[in-house]
């Protein structure tokens, strides 16, 4: 019973004796069956194995216990490899992937099993009755387990304390010193190869300026003679000279030797500064850097005066190996570009101009082109081969140019007198673009134009303060033509522009000045294109105010739209044909002109916009003239009006009167289209207005006209029926009170008859009138419905003018 309160302690499965093996028990899964004895024989080598022993036994008299030998052919727990069946292969059972068919011999594997469970029954039952007193046994040798893992634990956590504290500071520390190590190595290095290179450096220096100054120096000859071969010292110089080679290449090479190390010497100082060494060498750096400086520029000048090509080009490499290209900038400018500069445009060094007097550039940036096509171009070929940190263009020949034209003649920048900056303005461009035409390439332009003198240069002509004079010229104009207090007609001999007004003919102008060649600045032609579409807009809102003010009478003693007000009905003819003209200018011809300038220095896209932007300011003007039509229409309303007032006499005439019925229409009748019909047959409207034009016009007055006619009359029999039935209601009311009787009916027509009877002869005649002038009045609703009023019953269903 102990065995199995080992097992119950230690959590196994509880063992089944022979008596429950011998009768059967539940069937558990073959896996279940492996694992329980796999645990029991683990127990079993544990107690075979481990020496256990009991409290009260010593150590040396535990008794040795050894396991069974092993074969080659058992397993872990000494079970035999070939013991499996057959049809079981561990390895299919262990791949992932594996596809064994059990299936397919489902019976087979089922009758193994249960044989193969029969087996390890008797196997598990045998095990335990042969070693049955060590299972007994078990609990009584496994005693303070947990007492000898403390002990156990204890060494192990002091080891990593130990580990751990050394690897947090020991291990830091030694990095630390490695790194330090190691950039004082790296630093010492570094100062080893300067102090090395220094000296090296230093050596060569002065081995260079002893062959420089033993170089004989010949103004007038640039050639070794055989008596001064004698006198080299070393073997290079006595080398260039046994093969010919002049003094000046001599020397701009050895200079150009020096220029090199001397380029070396700061690169390596550059990089150990505020050390003790460098310090004390720094004078000797200034030195030597100056006497070099001294003597390239001596050779350069030489160079320079006799056009020797190689000691130029030797002397160009020296300047731009010291990176000192701004000294030999400046001396190509004092030496070659200033005399022929002042040649042009003389100038003292106070500024006082001691040549003729005069601010146009245009003679003398030809004449400077000239002298730097024949006394320049050597340079710049040479500064071109390679040597693209010089620019001469800008720091020497501008920079001279721009300094002469400051004190010589400052009025040229001036743009007080806009015609004569702007010739200044594009001669200096021309100018600049013939200086960049001796640029190799796109990048030696861009590097130009970068410089701070090419800036400064441009920064001179202030387009800003020209926009601004020439906006006030051009605005100011048109400003001046719109103030007037009147419509101006232009003379017959104007008549070119196809303008018939003065305002329009000086916005025609100004619309062309902001794009003529002595006006406009391409570079800012989006400026004048901004001031073109305020011009159109100016008008516009002329047009617009002078019409709004009209409708609303809104007048003063200083009004701007006095013109408006003052203006007559032919006056607006003017001013329909004028805006009919000026849309279709605009969005014609001068579109067209906008676009031949604008087509060399703008994409598709953008001359898309700018079309864009001006037919909408064309279509703005040509949107005006409903509202000018509109306003002669209301002119002409206002002038029918006063023939439609006659209306009241037929009221007066039939009211309270025994006249008979009419028989012919009213006088007043040929006068209600009388000014519409003066209007179209005047001079103005049969020339300058169009067909179409014409026909909206006569339309919209005929339709308001009628309106108004249809509202006087509907007034007028309104007032007549409800006096009428007003005036029977008394009579009954009297004739009741006195008990008479009235059975004799009154044949005669009534007032109210008489009078829609003349108002239905009127209107037919006002239809024929509507006729003559090209309006058909069964078409417009007020004349239908003055009809329907009017007309007997009879004749209600059909218009009809006879």
């Amino acid at each position: 019973m102990d065995g199995f309160g080992v097992y119950g302690a230690l959590g196994a499965f509880k063992p089944l004796n022979a008596h429950e093996l011998s009768i059967g028990v539940p069937c558990v899964e073959v896996a279940e069956v492996q694992n329980r004895l796999r645990i029991i024989k683990k127990y079993v080598m544990l107690v075979v194995l481990s020496n256990l022993r009991s409290p009260d036994q010593p150590l040396a008299t535990l008794p040795q216990l050894s396991p069974p030998p092993r074969t080659a052919t058992a397993d872990l727990f000494g079970d035999p490899i070939d013991s499996h069946p057959l049809w079981f292969k561990q390895s299919s059972f262990l791949n992932p992937n594996r596809t064994s068919p059990i299936c397919e011999h489902f019976e087979t594997l089922r009758s193994e099993l249960q044989s193969h469970l029969s087996s390890l029954k008797h196997e598990l039952v045998e095990l335990i009755i042969r070693d049955y007193a060590d299972f007994v046994n078990l609990s009584t040798k496994l005693v303070d387990v947990d007492a000898a893992v403390l002990r156990m634990r204890a060494p192990l956590v002091e080891i990593r304390e130990k580990i751990l504290g050394f690897r947090g500071g020991s291990l830091v520390s030694l990095q630390g010193g490695l790194k330090q190590r190691a950039e004082a190595s790296a630093a010492r290095e570094i100062l080893e190869l300067l102090i090395d290179t220094s000296l090296m450096l230093f050596r060569r220096l002065r081995k260079l300026i002893k062959e420089l100054h033993s170089v004989p120096v010949d103004d007038s000859n640039g050639d070794l003679h055989t008596a001064e071969k004698a006198h080299l010292s070393n073997g290079v110089s006595t080398q260039h000279a046994e093969i010919g080679i002049n003094l000046r290449e001599t020397q701009s090479m050895l200079l150009e030797r020096i220029s090199s190390e001397m380029n070396r010497l700061k690169f390596y100082f550059a990089h150990a500064k505020n050390l003790p060494f460098i310090e004390n060498m720094e004078k000797r750096i200034q030195n030597a850097s100056s006497l070099l400086d001294t003597s390239l520029g001596h050779c350069f000048v030489d160079g320079l005066i006799h056009k020797d090509e190689n000691a130029l080009y030797n002397c160009l490499r020296a300047y731009a190996a010291v990176d000192n290209t701004r000294n030999a900038e400046e001396i190509f400018r004092s030496t070659v570009v200033a005399p022929l500069v002042q040649k042009v445009i003389p100038y003292s060094s106070s500024g006082a101009v001691s040549g003729p007097i005069g601010d146009e550039l245009e003679e003398d940036f030809q004449q400077i082109k000239r002298l730097i096509a024949e006394n320049c171009t050597f340079l710049l070929e040479i500064s071109s081969t390679g040597l693209h940190v010089f620019s001469f263009l800008s720091n020497s020949i501008l920079k001279e140019v721009l300094w002469a034209i400051q004190q010589g003649k400052p009025g040229a920048f001036s743009p007080g007198r806009p015609t004569e900056f702007l010739k200044n303005y594009k001669s200096s461009l021309s100018f600049l673009a013939d200086l960049e035409g001796y640029c190799p390439s796109r990048s030696a332009v861009a590097k130009s134009q970068a410089e701070y003198v090419y800036v400064e240069f441009i920064k001179m002509w202030n387009i800003g303060v020209y926009f601004s004079l020439r906006f006030q010229e051009i605005a100011g104009s048109l400003d001046s033509a719109l103030v007037g207090s009147g419509l101006t007609p232009i003379q017959k001999s104007d008549f070119e522009h196809g303008m018939t007004l003065k305002q329009s003919v000086t916005l025609l102008e100004c619309l062309r000045s902001c794009w003529r060649e002595d006006v406009l600045v391409i570079s800012i032609s989006d400026k004048f294109l901004r001031l073109t579409l305020q011009l159109v807009s100016r008008y516009a809102n002329w047009v617009s105010a002078g019409l709004s003010a009209r409708r609303t009478r809104n007048s003063g003693s200083n009004s701007p739209f006095e013109w408006a007000l003052a203006a007559a009905p032919d006056d607006f003819v003017y001013i329909i044909h004028d805006l009919d003209h000026l849309a279709a200018e605009i969005c014609g011809s001068y579109i067209e002109e906008v676009f031949e300038i604008l087509n060399s220095c703008c994409t598709e896209e953008l001359l898309d916009h700018v079309k864009h932007s001006i037919l909408q300011g064309g279509t703005s003007l040509k949107d005006l003239i409903p509202f000018v039509i509109d306003s002669i229409i209301e002119t002409l309303v206002e002038k029918s009006n006063e023939e439609l007032k006659q209306l009241l006499g037929v009221f007066a005439t039939y009211r309270m009167t025994k006249k008979p019925p009419p028989v012919r229409h009213s006088h007043y009748v040929s006068g209600v289209l009388r000014p519409l019909k003066v209007f179209l047959d005047g001079e103005r409207a049969a020339k300058y207005l169009t067909a179409d034009t014409k026909e909206k016009l006569t339309q919209g007055a005929a339709f308001k006209i009628t309106d108004r006619y249809n509202e006087f009359a509907a007034g007028i029999v309104n007032t007549a029926r409800k006096t009428e039935t007003s005036l029977q209601r008394i009579r009954m009311g009297a004739q009741r009170r006195a008990g008479a009787t009235s059975d004799v009916s009154d044949h005669n027509v009534s007032e109210t008859d008489r009078i829609c009877m003349q108002l239905f002869l009127d209107i037919q005649e006002y239809g024929r009138n509507l006729a003559v002038l090209g309006v058909e009045a069964a078409k417009i609703p007020a004349y239908r419905s003055l009809w329907q009023l009017v007309a007997p019953q009879d004749k209600q269903a059909e218009i009809s003018l006879v």
